[in-house]
């Protein structure tokens, strides 16, 4: 498969519809099978199993969870997904806006070898809190 700006873009959209799938199994099929994501630097989530849990994770946490990508940038195989997601948090009932990215490392069948996520925790508690 040839990997063009394009394709990933296109992957980019697909990536977006399975996360507003709510299943955590879609989301993680964008992964390679031993792909890898961080989040905020945190532990890693280790291989497609582990990527599924944290997806359901957030699933959990925002039950109504709606994702847009905001912007995609392409450089060969590595792409930056920008997005929002809202929603409400399940414990308190506060709405959510909570913006960020990933950071895409893309293996010749369009999955993710590693992905990089990052957004602003401190505004998500905030968020969360209602304040």
């Amino acid at each position: 498969m040839t990997i063009t700006p394009e394709a990933i873009t296109g992957m980019a959209k697909d990536y977006t519809a399975a996360w507003n799938s709510g299943s955590a199994d879609a989301v993680a099929a964008f992964y390679a099978e031993n792909g890898s994501i961080i989040i905020n630097n945190g532990e890693p989530w280790l291989g497609r199993a582990r990527v599924q849990d944290m997806a359901a994770g957030f699933y959990a946490d925002v039950p109504d969870l709606s994702l847009t990508c905001d912007d995609i940038r392409v450089s060969g195989r590595h792409a930056i997904y920008v997005w929002t997601f809202t929603g409400h948090d399940a414990g308190t009932g506060k709405p959510l806006n909570i913006r960020g990215w990933e950071e895409w490392e893309i293996g010749p069948d369009l999955k993710v070898i590693a992905s990089r996520g990052w957004f602003d925790a401190e505004d998500y508690a905030k968020q969360v809190a209602g304040d």
